[in-house]
């Protein structure tokens, strides 16, 4: 079965009730988000808010659900392939300093839909990659929902492709020498840039 052709798979409201017995518990999906995903500055959580604000940027159709398993993270109206990375250097956890700043561009073997198992073969799948920073280094004062907060590095998989040091992971360094630093404001039009559309 296609992802999309999941019936499960729709975008939901968080007013869903849980059921038990065909009854409606006093509690909702709504309820499990907030318990789950309330900590956006942990690791897992942190890395999809960053593909949403990158969706937001670009104007990505955010009407259909987020799929963990495709190729690739996003793919804008002009149909580039988006691939989101983020760090951070504050965690949830007790810190005795700043973490590393650096980022995973291992290649990967995707899931073929059409095949319905993985591709033999590692690739970058994404036209772009978009690394998203949260560059806040106070943690009484940190919020992830305020994009001054953040900084983005476009680079195009051609770039990643030819970068000599390293074909696993990037540091924040290499970046800054391969890019210029980004606001949430200039994501769409470096993305467009990169991509060559």
């Amino acid at each position: 079965m296609n992802f999309s052709e999941n019936k499960h798979l729709s975008l939901k409201s968080g007013n869903e009730k849980f059921n038990f017995e065909k009854q409606n518990l006093d509690f909702s999906l709504l309820d499990f988000w907030r318990w789950s995903v309330s900590d956006i500055l942990s690791n897992a959580t942190r890395g999809i808010l960053a593909e949403f604000i990158v969706a937001k940027a670009l104007d990505a159709d955010i009407a259909k659900i987020r799929n963990e398993w495709d190729a690739y993270d996003l793919i804008t109206p002009n149909g580039v392939k988006v691939e989101v990375k983020s760090s951070a250097y504050l965690q949830t956890w007790e810190q005795a300093r700043y973490s590393e700043i650096n980022f995973s561009i291992r290649a990967a073997k995707p899931w073929d839909w059409s095949i319905d198992k993985r591709s033999e073969i590692a690739t970058r799948s994404a036209d772009v990659y978009v690394f998203s920073l949260l560059n806040h280094k106070d943690k009484a004062t940190v919020d992830p929902l305020n994009l001054d907060q953040w900084e983005f590095y476009v680079l195009s998989t051609t770039d990643l492709n030819n970068y000599q040091r390293s074909q696993y992971s990037i540091t924040l360094n290499s970046l800054k020498k391969l890019t210029r630093t980004l606001q949430f404001n200039d994501i769409k039009n470096e993305v467009n840039l990169k991509s060559g559309v």
